[in-house]
């Protein structure tokens, strides 16, 4: 007898991430405001109706374009420096490997490396991503699973970009102060340059937006987020 075959899809991870799981969804996360956490989950939740056309079709686009899941998890830090899993729309080819990816990341912590031609600094002509990934990225539609972490509390809409394990190592003892707020979906960081900034410098403007975190910082930040990914500006 043929076993049946193990699918993942969006509505199964809604499902898996928001009622299997004992986690609580709407309570207020320990350390942020109530006013903050009624913000995300209303915007998240709303997002997330919205956009779950365009997800549909782009999950299909990543099928189609490579085999392997639709969905790519990976472990990131949080607040407190307490790991979780992270979701994104899979962009790389399955199983790629993040060798040079992570060296050139390192050398960026240490100031060493140099953008790429065109300004930006992360590995050019990078043999792991997948056709539609330019697309995915240019309009951030990759991210939008993430809206399922800030409705189980692991992320904020605004905040410091999630960090990965290693990379966490190797922060000072002041970089390692961005993880004392939830890590965001956008930031100072994403509308301040994105990938045109180097890493000390996203991690500047963490460090930053940890001293100036307010009710109006996070409107402004969205709205800028807002109007780069309409108008194709997310670098």
């Amino acid at each position: 007898m043929q076993r049946p075959r193990k699918t993942t899809s969006l509505a199964l991870l809604v499902a898996d991430s928001l009622l299997v799981h004992p986690k609580p969804v709407v309570a207020p996360v320990e350390g942020v405001s109530r006013v903050k956490r009624a913000l995300d989950l209303v915007l998240a939740t709303l997002a997330l109706v919205g956009s779950a056309p365009v997800l549909l079709i782009a999950a299909a686009l990543v099928r189609l374009s490579s085999p392997g899941p639709v969905l790519f998890r990976q472990v990131r830090i949080g607040r407190g420096e307490r790991p979780f899993t992270m979701f994104k729309l899979r962009t790389m080819y399955a199983d790629s490997d993040e060798q040079a990816s992570r060296e050139f990341n390192m050398r960026e912590l240490l100031g060493e490396a140099e953008p790429g031609s065109d300004g930006v600094f992360k590995v050019e002509n990078d043999p792991r991503i997948v056709p539609v990934a330019r697309f995915l990225r240019w309009y951030s539609i990759d991210e939008l699973p993430q809206l399922l972490n800030v409705l189980r509390g692991e992320m904020s809409l605004v905040g410091p970009r999630p960090s990965l394990p290693w990379e966490v190592e190797l922060y000072s003892p002041e970089q390692r102060r961005r993880h004392e707020c939830l890590p965001g979906l956008t930031g100072l960081w994403q509308v301040s340059g994105r990938n045109r900034l180097s890493m000390p410098q996203m991690l500047s403007l963490d460090l930053e937006y940890v001293e100036r975190q307010s009710l109006w910082l996070d409107l402004w930040i969205l709205w800028r987020t807002l109007s780069a990914v309409l108008a194709g500006d997310t670098g």
